[in-house]
Parts: structure tokens; sequence; C-alpha cells
């Protein structure tokens, strides 16, 4: 049992940080999409929550000093945070807009945490939200949704800051040789990581179901879950009429669920504020470190498609600040749009994904517990929260990712205070010096066959094959295919380690 810790047993720092309050919310309308509250209104029911939570009410809200918003693809606003900080009654010297990336949750914390240890800032506000389901569903109803139209930030100042590169997530070669979506890059990586680990295509596609089974089981007991519904591997690894298949091997039980309407909230606060709003110490997590670093940034640049050295060196980098190891983590949640995304980050981290008894999720992860575009790792942490708070004294850990596991945020939480106050690095000088690949934009010739998918329609068609092939001189090419025969082949059976011949207009065959 761990030490049952309350934060009154010791002086603390006034500006160390502490998580004091967590909010979600969903919806999931049936009939007309016309009247239902705006994005922005779902963001403010995850604050007006996150304060409930908190059992400071709107207090911390108003008094926030810092709103930011996680960039947001089913509503576009200039300044959506200046949009957030009316609506929850905030005057901030500080909004916040995102570039797009799974990571910036977390990267937003560990930004803030240092924030209010520096004083620059007492409460912070983290809140983002998706309505993709409404989107769509207004698309075939054929309806208006009242916040689709003019800029609601118009009049409102410009951000502060603006936090994340917006680099393209792919190279004009990978997107010419039809690498852009990652329902087109992460199945490459699963087949990667199945060479690497040398099983066969069905052992390691019902691998992989058996986890996302287990995955499922942890959504059907969460109540912010947007598909609460136990699966069985069976059920996830087999094609059908509403589990087709997207990109080999993964059906679309495999894929991220970005079609939610999910919102959530956190308040961020120092001890000082937290005291003053009158916030139970119960309700208190602490940050206990954190780190971020992104992996050479194009996927045909890296030395391997099956792991992540960035995951690795932030891993190493946030055990080492919070002088803990991966044995002493109770409670975790590794980002996981896609079992290839999980598999990654537990490797790096030391964990057994499998193992029965530390299932590698809080929410059910991407697929099941809802992939809110770039916010599903504000959920996470809430969820993190929660489980902290009910198992007092023990320490958990996040992990955050985006564009095609290249940007990383980790953070360790416990609600027992960090022994030296919350830390943070950045590990990217590490990752630059790990190996590096020469990228060959115009090999015609042989090359081997390194990993593949095969991409289908909405009817199951295979539509192309796309395929990453190694020359002999260690460079890397890519390539495509769209001859039937072929694509069956790499479905039915397997071509990696094959011998292949690259023609001038980028594609291939196998010999």
């Amino acid at each position: 049992m761990p030490q049952v810790y309350a934060p009154g047993d010791m002086a603390l720092d006034p500006r160390t940080p502490v998580l004091v309050g967590v909010g979600q919310h969903q919806r999931k309308p049936q009939g007309s999409v016309v009247d239902l509250p705006s994005p922005v209104e779902m963001m403010e029911e995850a604050c007006r929550l996150a304060g409930t939570d908190s059992g400071s009410g709107d207090r911390l809200l108003r008094e926030a000093q810092s709103v930011q918003v996680v960039d947001t693809m089913s509503w576009r606003v200039t300044n959506p945070a200046a949009v957030l900080a009316r609506h929850i009654g905030a005057s901030p010297k500080e909004t916040v807009s995102t570039a797009v990336g799974g990571n910036t949750p977390q990267t937003l914390v560990n930004e803030s945490a240092l924030a209010i240890l520096r004083g620059d800032v007492d409460v912070v506000v983290i809140a983002g939200v998706e309505a993709m389901y409404t989107r769509n569903r207004a698309r075939k109803l054929d309806e208006k949704l009242r916040w689709g139209g003019p800029d609601e930030s118009e009049g409102l100042p410009e951000p502060t800051r603006r936090v994340g590169s917006d680099k393209p997530g792919t190279s004009e070669f990978e997107m010419a040789r039809g690498l852009m979506m990652p329902t087109q890059v992460y199945p490459i990586f699963e087949c990667a990581i199945r060479a690497a680990n040398g099983q066969g295509v069905h052992e390691h596609t019902m691998r992989i179901a058996e986890l996302w089974s287990r995955f499922s089981k942890v959504a059907a007991a969460n109540p912010n879950a947007w598909s609460p519904e136990e699966k069985s591997a069976e059920e996830i690894a087999t094609p059908g009429a509403d589990n087709r298949l997207v990109g080999f091997p993964y059906p679309k039980y495999m894929n991220a669920n970005i079609q939610v309407d999910q919102a959530a909230a956190l308040i961020l606060c120092s001890v000082e504020a937290a005291r003053a709003a009158g916030v139970p110490e119960d309700r208190w997590v602490f940050p206990w470190s954190g780190a971020d670093a992104h992996d050479h940034w194009f996927l045909s640049e890296r030395d391997t498609l099956a792991a992540s050295p960035a995951i690795a060196a932030i891993g190493r980098a946030a055990f080492e600040l919070a002088g803990i190891g991966i044995d002493d983590i109770a409670h975790l949640d590794l980002y996981s749009c896609f079992p290839s995304a999980l598999q990654m980050g537990a490797a790096a981290l030391g964990l057994d994904a499998w193992d029965p008894s530390r299932v590698p999720t809080l929410t059910g992860g991407l697929t099941f517990g809802g992939g809110p575009g770039n916010n599903y790792v504000t959920h996470s942490i809430a969820q993190l929260a929660g489980a902290l708070r009910d198992d007092p004294g023990s320490v958990g850990l996040v992990t955050a990712l985006g564009w095609y596991a290249t940007k990383h945020a980790i953070g360790i939480y416990s609600t027992k205070p960090p022994a030296e106050g919350f830390r943070w690095r950045s590990a990217q000088n590490e990752v630059d010096a790990s190996p590096k690949r020469d990228v060959a934009t115009d090999h015609v010739g042989d090359a081997n066959v390194e990993a593949y998918t095969v991409m289908h329609d909405r009817d199951g068609n295979r539509l192309q094959g796309l395929c990453s092939l190694l020359l002999d001189d260690g460079r890397r090419t890519l390539a495509t295919t769209s001859d039937a025969d072929l694509m069956r082949e790499m479905v039915e059976g397997d071509i990696v380690g094959r011998r292949a011949d690259v023609d001038a207009a980028g594609h291939f065959s196998v010999s």
C-alpha cells in the first residue's frame, strides 16, 4: 500500500504548481443539431465541471491569468482562448493557441507548471473540444449549424502566444508517395513492429486485437468514454459491415475515432492560489516532472519505423527528474491513436503492454474512449487525476503524441508533492544525436521491402499499396502500387524482406 500523504503534512513553496480541477463533457445528439451548443459552450461546460471538481466553483475560472485552448478542427476561430475566457468570465493577461498535435495538452501542462513556478501566473485554464460528430450529422441532415458562421473571436485581440510548431507532418516526397494521413502511416509502423518481432501477420493481428479488447473493457467502465462497450479480440480483428478494413492490418476498431463530441478542461494553479480559493487538499494533484522532444521530423528519415527514440528520451528525463522508475508507476495512460503508437510508447518506457496487472490506458484509448483530435490527452490527464485521488500517494504517468509519432510529451503526477518541486527538461539534443537515414527520393531499381500497408475504400476494395523500402546502402525510399495481384499478396501473404523493383514513377513490384 502506498503511504497516504496529505499536502498539509509539510510546508510547501507557495509557487508549487498543482492541478486542482478537471472536467469532461460529451454529447451524442440523436435528432436535429441546429440548436446545439457551440464548441466553445461545450468547453465552457467542461470548465464549469472542473470548477465544481475543485470545490471552488467558478472562482478560479474567473481568476485565470492564462487561458489556453488546444487546436480544434471542428471550430475554426482566430483566438478560441479569448472566446472561452469571455464565456467563463475571465480577464486573462494571456490567451494561448496551439499548433496541431496530440502532444500539446501535456506540453501546455509542462509549460504552465514552469510559469507558475516562476511566478508569471497564478491560475491557468487549459481546455479543448471537438464536435466532429455534430458536424458530420449536420452534413447528413443538410442542416446549418448556428456556430458554423463568422469568426466568434472577431473584435477580440490576437492570441498572446502560440505553442508548438506548424511545420507539416510529412515531407513533399512522402506526400507524393501517398503518406499524408495517420490512417496511411501508422499501419506501416505496425508492419515494421511486426517484422521486428518476427511474427506472422495473423499471429500479430490477433495479438494487437487482444490488447485493444482490453482497452475496450476499460472504456466500458469509463463513464466519460465515447464507446463504452467491451469487444472481444475476434470482433476487433475481423473486418465486417461495422468494422471495415482501413489500412491493412487495421480494421476500423483499431483506428482512432475522431467522430465524437467531447470537451475537457484542467485548472492548474499555485498552492497559494489553491489555498486562497479554498480548494480542499484532497483535490490536489501535483505535476512532478515533464519532458518534451520530437523524433526526426519526417518518418522517411528515421533509423527505424518500429520504435521512437524520442519517447525513450523523454521517459528517461522525466523519471530522472522525478527520482523514480517505471516500476513506481501505478496508473498510466499511453497515447493510443493506433496500436503501433501504443506499442512504441510501451517499448520505449520499458513496459509490457500486455501485462495483465496494468492496462496502459485509463480512458479506453482513442478508439473506444474517444479521439477528439488534438485534445485526447486533456481527457487522459483528467482520468489520471481521478485515479490518483482514489489512490492517495500513488504515482501516475501520461504520454502525449502528435503527427506521425513525431512530437512527444510526458508528465508524471501524484497527490504527494514532489520532493524537489516540479522539474522539466527538453530531451531534444539526445534525440537529434540518434541515427538518421538519408532518403533516396529519385531511386530507380532494386530495394528491400521494409514495411507496407494496403489502403481500402469504404466497401472493402483495395485502393493502393504503400511501401517503405531500404536500399543496399542503407538509404530509404517509398513507393506505391495499384496492381491488384500484388495488393492481394500484400494482404493475404507477407512481402517484408522481399526484393522489389522501383520504377521512375515511384511504383514498385516484387520478385
